[in-house]
């Protein structure tokens, strides 16, 4: 016999599949929550208080295979800078002035303290970059030509990170919406293989890339400088 007040197991099982269903939505309503929760903004606190108006921008430091990586992605860098409203150093002189003093490699010239560039080329701050990827990926039926930079603003008056970003570009997205069949794919990329030995394909990808990497107006770019045409209210 059983206890008085007491229940048999079976007469408690019918409860806890009531709670199921309850649980369930508590669990997918935190999941979700996590997913939809959005990126915390940039912090452009340092940059707003520093407000550099000129820019030393150094030789990108090459990790690519590719040696044209450096001269081609250091000579269209300035002009996004100064679209976006800051006065960039002549690359030209500030190519003549580090050969000059012996320095030869871009690794050297990464490699200067901060107080020392300000020193000799009175910049407020410079732009450090590197070369991530430049060249042709060859894939089974394409061969396109990628650039990915990423870029750190130093404030040459103190050291500090003032603001730090990537961007790539890639030629694939020029024909993304191709609907060639497997034929006509395999002779694109062949097509796009003699052009790639005949012609440098990256430099242009690379101007690509240099203005998604300093323009102003995306989601955590580079805030405008002192010289940026004010906009009509």
């Amino acid at each position: 016999r059983r206890p008085p007040g007491s229940k048999d197991l079976k007469d408690a099982l019918p409860m806890r599949p009531r709670l199921l269903p309850a649980v369930a939505a508590l669990v997918a309503a935190s999941l979700l929550g996590a997913c939809a929760t959005p990126s915390p903004p940039r912090d452009f606190s340092a940059l707003r208080k520093a407000k550099p108006a000129s820019v030393l921008v150094l030789p990108p430091l090459n990790n690519s295979p590719d040696v044209l990586a450096t001269p081609s992605v250091w000579a269209q860098l300035s002009y996004p800078l100064a679209e976006a409203g800051y006065y960039v150093l002549p690359v030209s002189l500030v190519d003549e002035t580090f050969k000059t003093n012996g320095v030869q490699t871009a690794a050297d010239t990464h490699q200067i303290a901060p107080a020392r560039l300000r020193e000799i080329f009175g910049a407020d701050a410079a732009l450090y970059v590197a070369v991530k990827r430049y060249g042709s990926v060859y894939r089974v039926i394409s061969s396109d030509a990628e650039v990915t930079l990423e870029a750190k603003l130093i404030d040459l008056r103190s050291g500090e990170l003032l603001w730090d970003g990537s961007a790539t570009a890639s030629s694939a997205e020029q024909s993304s919406g191709n609907q060639a069949g497997l034929i006509g794919l395999l002779v694109q990329a062949v097509v796009a293989q003699i052009i790639d030995n005949v012609s440098e394909r990256s430099h242009p990808i690379a101007g690509i890339a240099s203005q998604r990497l300093l323009g102003t107006g995306r989601a955590n770019g580079l805030l405008p400088g002192p010289r940026a045409p004010v906009k009509a209210p």
